[in-house]
């Protein structure tokens, strides 16, 4: 949101008549109201879907894969090679979606690397679900820090972090094809730690006795069909997931694994999964920081 400055001017004069008339409003709270729009960095976003197609983004499809989701030759359908178009762009009430069909496993990923971002997104699912996913919960998912060779994962997603868009599920972490992150947890079952602040420290990690699944707290996702705002800052080694505004994890010590060598992954580029489910998504937008912010923080 921006405001010109007969605006500014405006609201200026309806506070100045409200601290004459009931004296309960202090100058320093009209400062606030003034500044605090005048510093909004919304004029940094930039906009990664552009509303028309999908410039700025490449697609990858991994193999084929039968209802037992197996794959069927072994042979991935490849970079920026789309028959069955699984990434498409639809219209719906006026505007310009991108529909991920889900018929096969892959992703749109940024041409671009990123990193000390914020980046907001909105999503609602559709109908369709295929293969192995029939019958299941609809899912997708937010891929960042995104590196090396396509197709790593299950053949069709690069080494990354998760931010996991499921039914039932959004805000949870995977470490996907060696990517890692340390979280506070509980321990619920054999399987399941729950994100927990003042939980023990666990370091998730495909391989590992604990696993490379970190299950978010609570749950802020609205009825199938409705749109989802998630939001994911990243600074340095840190990242936090939030759903509709309501935090549901961070994570701490970002890094990979090669060869049982740890090294920082703190940057990447972003990948949007097809994973066996339609879903939409739109208003792909990404502002750098230089800062976490502390309100989410604590």
């Amino acid at each position: 949101m921006t405001f010109d400055s007969r605006y500014l001017s405006y609201l200026a004069l309806h506070i100045h008549i409200i601290m004459k008339r009931y004296r309960l409003i202090p100058a320093i709270l009209l400062c606030t109201l003034i500044f605090g729009f005048t510093t909004s960095k919304t004029g940094h976003w930039k906009q990664l879907f552009n509303g028309k197609d999908l410039s700025g983004w490449d697609t990858y499809i991994g193999p084929d894969l039968d209802d037992a989701g197996k794959p069927i030759t072994g042979q991935p359908i490849g970079l920026n090679n789309d028959p069955r178009h699984v990434f498409t762009i639809v219209s719906d009430s006026g505007e310009n979606l991108i529909r991920i069909s889900g018929q096969n496993w892959g992703a749109i990923s940024t041409k671009k690397e990123y990193e000390n971002y914020h980046l907001q997104l909105q999503f609602k699912w559709g109908k369709l679900l295929w293969g192995q996913k029939k019958g299941k919960k609809k899912d997708s998912g937010l891929l960042y820090h995104s590196v090396g060779k396509y197709g790593a994962d299950y053949g069709a997603w690069m080494r990354s972090h998760e931010f996991q868009i499921e039914e039932g599920n959004c805000g949870d972490y995977w470490g996907v094809a060696g990517g890692m992150a340390d979280m506070p947890v509980v321990k619920r079952s054999e399987t399941d730690y729950v994100y927990t602040p003042g939980g023990t420290m666990t370091t998730f990690k495909e391989g590992s006795k604990v696993g490379r699944h970190c299950i978010k707290q609570g749950d802020a996702e609205n009825p199938t069909g409705q749109w989802n705002t998630v939001d994911l800052y990243c600074y340095g080694d840190t990242s936090i997931h939030v759903v509709n505004g309501k935090v549901m994890m961070i994570l701490y010590h970002s890094k990979q694994q090669d060869n049982g060598v740890e090294s920082p992954l703190t940057k990447g580029k972003i990948q949007i999964q097809s994973e066996g489910s339609e879903v939409f998504y739109r208003h792909i937008m990404i502002q750098p920081i230089d800062r976490l912010p502390s309100a989410l923080l604590n």
